[in-house]
């Protein structure tokens, strides 16, 4: 199989789909791999690198994408690439479709295979190749969130973990999976006086029996969100409907509840966002305020961070990339019913109920 992976020219997205070890094991298992010079150059890997590990490298991203049968990427294909993508050539990267109507219209327009990897599950539903991002954005966002409450940067001026004498902040995290937990404990970590609401009391029983004493776990309704509002500091949205996009927890009307210098990190903003005044933002300019509330809603967080998010996305996504390259996506995914659960869009179809939900489109089975 030949499998091509470009550079992300996302804005600000550093990371790489396929480090120069995993080309020397797709090349000695008898696969072509082209790879766009400098696509790991952010994330610390040279040309001469993937050249070193039998990758042909290539000049520009048309190359790629007209010689591939198989594209690796890390983010969904921006507008540009639209019109590269070819029928019948698969797509394995994050798409996130539920949150772009445009995007979810030209890859069906383009008949080809959108595998993607937000909605792969593994064992009792997990979500495999998800879950190293989320570890990620959740630690990002509290660390972003510190810094925003920092009066220069807009904030209320106050430090996420107090000092002796002086109250810490007070954390909201709406959303008890990977990254609300993840954030929770960085939360916690930094001496902050955290709240984690999510409807899975399951969750909710075993995060009380792991999480710190200084994380309170409190059923999420509207009541007991608009009770934490006003006197909260950092809010971070952590919701996730696998394909689907995520609904509004906290509305437009409800920043009026909050005070001037509260933060909003919605890492949910690729999936629509779980607060509606959120909207996609860049790496290059990542907040806006609306009613004294500053936003923070950059939707490929990892990204600041390419040296560890790109070896802990590939360690996760590379065994099923491997599967793919070997036996075909349509064997790969007959066999693999997790993989299979990836399928989102296949030959001018959407395939994924949730998808098709999101806009009133229709369905394949």
């Amino acid at each position: 199989m030949i499998i091509g992976c470009p550079k992300e020219i996302k804005n600000n997205e550093n990371r790489v789909a396929l480090t120069p070890g995993g080309t020397l094991d797709l090349v000695r298992r008898g696969h072509t791999v082209l790879i766009q010079t400098g696509a790991g150059t952010n994330s610390g890997y040279t040309d001469a690198e993937y050249v070193e590990s039998g990758a042909e490298v290539v000049a520009d991203i048309e190359t790629v994408y007209a010689r591939a049968e198989t594209i690796v990427k890390v983010k969904e294909p921006i507008e540009y690439e639209y019109k590269l993508v070819r029928e019948g050539q698969l797509l394995f990267t994050y798409f996130h479709f539920a949150s772009s109507r445009p995007l979810t219209e030209a890859m069906v327009r383009s008949k080809a295979i959108c595998l993607a990897y937000e909605t792969v599950t593994g064992p009792k539903n997990t979500l495999p190749l998800l879950v190293p991002m989320s570890e990620v954005a959740g630690r990002m966002a509290v660390q972003e969130g510190a810094r925003y409450l920092e009066k220069p940067a807009g904030g209320r001026g106050i430090l996420l973990g107090g000092v002796a004498g002086v109250p810490p902040a007070r954390v909201l995290i709406l959303g008890a999976g990977v990254v609300g937990t993840e954030a929770a404990k960085m939360a916690a970590g930094l001496r902050a006086n955290v709240t984690v609401m999510d409807i899975n009391l399951d969750r909710l029983r075993y995060l009380a029996d792991t999480l710190p004493a200084n994380v309170t776990l409190v059923f999420s309704n509207e009541y007991n969100i608009r009770r934490e509002l006003p006197r909260t500091d950092l809010i971070i949205g952590a919701v996730l409907i696998p394909g689907a996009k995520a609904p509004h927890l906290i509305t437009r009307q409800m920043l009026g509840e909050m005070r001037d210098g509260t933060v909003v990190i919605d890492v949910a903003v690729d999936q629509g966002g779980c607060i509606e005044t959120c909207h996609p933002t860049t790496h290059e300019d990542p907040t806006y305020t609306i009613d004294g509330v500053i936003h923070y809603c950059v939707a490929n967080m990892p990204g600041a961070v390419p040296f560890t998010s790109t070896l802990a996305l590939t360690n996760a996504t590379f065994p099923y990339l491997l599967q793919i390259a070997d036996k075909g996506w349509e064997r790969a995914t007959a066999e693999n019913e997790g993989l299979r659960a990836g399928l989102n869009v296949v030959r001018g179809e959407i395939v994924l109920p949730e998808v098709a939900e999101a806009f009133g489109m229709p369905v394949v089975s």
